[in-house]
C-alpha cells in the first residue's frame, strides 16, 4: 500500500514539474508580446538626421497582441481638435487634415520570428487604406515584462520609426 501511495505521489510530482517552466527559463517573444501596451514614445528619424514626432511629444495610443496572432494599434496626438459642428461627418477641411495627420489605427494578424527578434504585421484594416494587405516588419530592440521597444525600418512616409510601449497592468 505504501509503495502504491509513493508511486502515485512520484507520478503526480513529475507531471506537475513537467508542466511548469524551468526556473530562470526565458519566455519566447511570442509569449512576452501578448497583452496590451500603451505608447510612451513614437519618433521617426530620416536619413538626413531630422527627427519627427507625428503624434507629438506625448502620444496617446494602445497596441494589443493576442495569443492567437491578432493585433490592433491606435495612435493619436493628444491635441486632436474637437469638431466644431459636433458631427464627425461635417468637419472643416482644417479639422479633417489635423485628424487625418494626427491619428492612425489598424488591425490584422502578426507572426513572430524568434531568431531575428522581430515580428511582422499583416494589415487587414487601416485608417490609411494604402497599407491594406501589406506586411510590415518590426525589429524588436527590447522586450521585458513591462516594456516593448521596436523599430520600423520601412515606414510608409520615409525614415525609421522607433516606438516605445509600456505594458498595461
Amino acid at each position: 500500500m505504501r509503495t502504491a501511495v509513493l508511486a502515485v505521489f512520484a507520478f503526480t510530482a513529475t507531471a506537475v514539474a513537467f508542466q511548469q517552466p524551468a526556473l530562470g527559463q526565458q519566455k519566447t517573444i511570442k509569449e512576452q508580446i501578448v497583452g496590451t501596451w500603451t505608447v510612451t514614445s513614437f519618433e521617426r528619424t530620416y536619413s538626413d538626421g531630422r527627427k519627427d514626432q507625428d503624434f507629438g511629444p506625448t502620444p496617446k495610443g494602445v497596441q494589443t497582441f493576442d495569443a492567437n496572432g491578432h493585433f490592433t494599434l491606435i495612435l493619436l496626438r493628444p491635441d486632436l481638435p474637437k469638431v466644431a459642428s459636433n458631427d464627425r461627418l461635417k468637419q472643416t477641411p482644417e479639422e479633417s487634415q489635423a485628424i487625418a495627420t494626427g491619428s492612425i489605427a489598424y488591425y490584422g494578424t502578426y507572426t513572430v520570428n524568434e531568431q531575428e527578434k522581430s515580428f511582422e504585421l499583416k494589415l487587414n484594416g487601416s485608417t490609411y487604406a494604402n497599407q491594406l494587405g501589406l506586411t510590415q516588419k518590426r525589429l524588436i530592440t527590447l522586450i521585458t515584462a513591462d516594456e516593448l521597444r521596436y523599430r520600423n525600418p520601412t515606414n510608409t512616409t520615409g525614415g525609421t520609426t522607433e516606438a516605445v510601449w509600456k505594458r498595461e497592468k
